[in-house]
């Protein structure tokens, strides 16, 4: 443990330490145990498979090469940076975000903290820093015990529940102010710089967005407020859900990801040319997104659930166009000083994994500027007018995924490999369920 963890926990008085690591959903695995133990350990142990384990809780049922067949341990190793109080905790409790190592020192390819590490190197080696600030959207909802029934809106401070849509609603969101008393409470406690808070489309929809900053900082943030939103809801009796379309009726949940890069010597951003007008740097950007999405689609939407959000004539894009302040657009330039000068991806979906989501929207741009590609011409009326220009399902997108040879050689083999294995085990299982709208029109009709 090192000397700046152990200042953490005196000065906090810390008696149990969440030794945390990101999973391929994004859910914290890991060990609790007192701060004692936790300064004694060398280096914390899991299995490799952890990082195989699908959403359901499963396993896949053949591996193949991404994991050792005879189920070896990794070794966890704390960050320092990532050293925080948990909050709601009932005693002094700390949580240490870890990276993995395998026995002879080597990272553990297919942890999406270490891909999204991975990437940035990539950056630095050309002399740059990509810089990014997350929008994540989410949904308030009653508590649901029977995921046979829909979900339901929250009943607020008013106690009703919203009849309507109320975006943008200063008093739609008053409506839970005792919510959001904790959520900030907690966010400054865990150091998680929350920018602004709006009602969003959908009832019951919020979105917060984070001031811009490293990208591995800004990943750890999004993890973590997820986690705090959802337990912030519980202490209300509610339920906060980042699912990407968790009502039938109602938009989806994105996680918009602005993107710029800065030189790292100067700390000029390389989007801007000296007087102010946009680089070819920036240009290439784009087009690399353009280009290198449809391949990254799965990492950005890597859920079944995901691909409904993605309808024509809701908020969420269906292709790849960019456009200046264009909100249909899967690539929106919004309105900026040269200084601030960014591409707002708005593809990727709140259920993303933010390690790996932010990691592939910078490959994606990454390979556009080192391969001096040319964007289309921007968009001025409606991208929703136009061809889709997605993958349509989970299914799709992973055939894409392992043919797009650029973004597997940035983003390791390894861990696409393993990546692709677990989400088309949680497809297999998906198939094998039979909808109540199947039931419904096809019973007695077919």
């Amino acid at each position: 443990m090192t000397s700046e963890i152990q200042k953490f926990f005196r000065d906090h008085g810390i008696s149990e330490v969440e030794a945390i690591v990101p999973d391929m959903t994004g859910i914290a695995r890991g060990k609790i145990m007192p701060a004692e133990k936790f300064a004694e350990e060398e280096g914390i142990r899991l299995p490799e498979s952890i990082f195989l384990q699908t959403v359901t809780g499963d396993y896949p049922p053949e591996p193949g090469e991404a994991m050792s067949p005879a189920e070896i341990d990794i070794i966890l190793k704390p960050d320092p940076k990532t050293v925080r109080r948990v909050p709601w905790a009932a005693e002094p409790t700390a949580q240490v975000i870890h990276d993995c190592f395998y026995a002879d020192g080597r990272r553990v390819a297919m942890a999406p903290r270490h891909v999204l590490r991975n990437v940035v190197e990539l950056y630095a080696q050309r002399g740059w820093e990509p810089v990014v600030a997350p929008e994540l959207e989410f949904y308030l909802v009653e508590p649901n015990t029977d995921a046979d029934y829909p979900l339901r809106p929250p009943v607020g401070r008013s106690g009703r529940a919203e009849p309507g849509r109320q975006s943008y609603s200063i008093a739609a969101v008053n409506e839970f102010d005792p919510l959001f008393d904790d959520v900030y409470q907690f966010c400054e406690d865990q150091e998680i710089a929350i920018d602004t808070l709006i009602h969003e489309d959908g009832a019951a929809q919020m979105e917060i967005n984070l001031l811009h900053g490293h990208p591995l900082d800004l990943a750890d943030q999004v993890f973590l407020f997820k986690r705090t939103a959802r337990e912030a809801a519980l202490r209300h009796k509610m339920y906060a859900t980042f699912m990407a379309k968790p009502h039938a009726r109602e938009p989806g949940s994105a996680m918009h990801i602005h993107q710029s890069v800065v030189d790292i010597r100067t700390r000029r951003n390389i989007f801007s040319n000296p007087d102010g007008t946009p680089s070819q740097l920036f240009f290439s950007h784009i087009a690399g997104l353009q280009r290198y999405l449809p391949g990254a689609m799965a990492l950005l939407c890597p859920n079944v659930n995901s691909y409904r959000r993605l309808t024509r004539w809701q908020t969420a894009p269906i292709n790849v166009h960019w456009g200046y302040d264009n909100r249909t657009a899967g690539l929106r330039v919004p309105m900026s000083t040269p200084e601030s000068r960014r591409v707002e991806n708005r593809v990727s979906g709140a259920d993303a994994n933010p390690y790996i989501a932010i990691a592939a929207s910078l490959a994606c741009g990454y390979l556009g500027m080192v391969e001096g590609l040319q964007p289309s011409e921007p968009v001025s009326g409606s991208a929703h007018e136009l061809p889709f220009g997605l993958p349509r399902s989970l299914d799709e997108a992973l055939r894409k995924l392992r043919e797009c040879e650029p973004l597997v050689r940035i983003l390791g083999e390894p861990f696409v490999t393993a990546f692709s294995i677990v989400k088309e085990a949680e497809y297999e299982v998906y198939l094998q369920v039979i909808s109540s709208w199947e039931r419904e029109h096809l019973l007695l009709n077919v």
